[in-house]
């Protein structure tokens, strides 16, 4: 492995549409979209439910390039929802919607879906957050998967923005996670040894039509099924900009040394689904508040001692991508909390004034709203 792989980035982000005045979700109209459209493109289009839209960021030759076109897109759907009397939401669940008042968008991909997968796709009032990374080398791809595996549960852990669910605190940080799980073919990715064999085990499905392709391989981190990338996919949606830009980031400067390693046949240890699974639960559970479990070092490590070293281990990486000040903002976000936690925070203010429940499920949602826009 010797080719150095390009390292663009891509962001792909799921927001909820909320009514402006209520909080309550609202489907999207389709003057939004046509709006939308026009102004952004093929970077912007429908989801699986009527509230949800999704934007995506062109390649982008560097993370400073992937905050400017995330900006613009966040921008533009909040423009233009804003005529409609609506506003984005960028966080995992709703905190009070029922899954069951929604409807799913009406074209042959959903409708297929809907069908498929009956009320597993009817709960899926949840939205995410997706990195691209271009890895040319198809055998680079999959060495790289196996590897960064390990980075997924610490990836979700700082991520986690869904405690709620319908009106009620779940306990989890990430309960979309759970959510998401009912799906197939979702969760770690298992261990593949080359690309051949994650070619095979595909077809194996597509020959039996089980599935058309691999878009419809939901793992945690997969190699994209139309792009020369790998694509993680285990984040909570970030209510903020300059969140989702620290995890790309992070993302990108991982897989650099990752890379790195791989020159000097060097490379991290992998470890089995059944370990890494109980870290992934770790951060579905208290997100960045109880740390995680180091096993080679067989003990539990707190955040602030996992952000140090990693940022030892990636800083290198960093300044070769001219990424430094955006990873070094994992200290600020380990040290503020997860989304998660502020939602809560936002609830105990609101209920110590006095707040109804329904009210306090508002005031969460004001509270996202201001979020999107805070860093345009």
């Amino acid at each position: 492995m010797t080719t150095q792989p390009d390292f663009t980035l891509g962001i792909e982000e799921e927001y909820l549409l909320v009514d402006a005045d209520t909080g309550d979700l609202a489907p999207a109209p389709q003057a939004l979209m046509d709006a939308c459209t026009a102004d952004l493109g093929d970077q912007v289009s429908p989801e699986f439910l009527r509230c949800q839209i999704e934007i995506g960021t062109p390649v982008s030759a560097n993370v400073t390039e992937a905050r400017d076109h995330l900006r613009r897109l966040r921008a533009c759907v909040a423009r233009h929802a804003a005529d409609h009397g609506l506003a984005p939401i960028s966080a995992s669940c709703h905190p009070l919607a029922d899954w069951r008042d929604q409807d799913h968008t009406d074209k042959d991909r959903y409708n297929q879906l809907s069908r498929n997968l009956g009320s597993v796709a009817q709960r899926m009032v949840i939205c995410g957050m997706h990195v691209h990374v271009g890895i040319p080398d198809k055998a680079q791809r999959i060495d790289l998967m196996n590897q960064l595996s390990y980075f997924l549960p610490h990836l979700l852990a700082l991520s986690a923005s869904s405690p709620f669910w319908q009106g009620q605190d779940t306990g989890l940080a990430s309960y979309r996670t759970t959510v998401f799980g009912g799906m197939p073919r979702t969760g770690l990715p298992p261990l593949m040894r080359s690309w051949d064999e994650y070619e095979r085990s595909i077809k194996a499905l597509t020959d039996l039509e089980v599935i058309e392709d691999s878009s419809k391989i939901w793992w945690d981190l997969r190699p994209s099924n139309k792009f020369q990338t790998l694509e993680t996919r285990i984040c909570d949606a970030c209510p903020r900009i300059e969140d989702a830009v620290t995890l790309a980031a992070l993302i990108q400067a991982t897989l650099r040394m990752l890379w790195r390693l791989s020159r000097s046949n060097i490379r991290w240890r992998e470890y089995d689904n059944f370990l890494l699974g109980e870290n992934r639960w770790r951060a579905m559970r208290y997100g960045t508040s109880e740390g995680l479990i180091d096993f080679g070092a067989r003990q539990i490590v707190p955040f602030d001692q996992i952000a140090e070293d990693w940022l030892a281990l990636i800083a290198q990486d960093a300044d070769a991508l001219d990424s430094q000040p955006q990873v070094a903002r994992l200290r600020d976000m380990v040290a503020r909390g997860t989304a998660a936690q502020a939602q809560r925070n936002v609830a105990a203010r609101a209920r110590n004034a006095g707040a109804t429940p329904p009210e306090v499920m508002r005031a969460i949602t004001k509270h996202l709203m201001d979020q999107f826009t805070c860093d345009l």
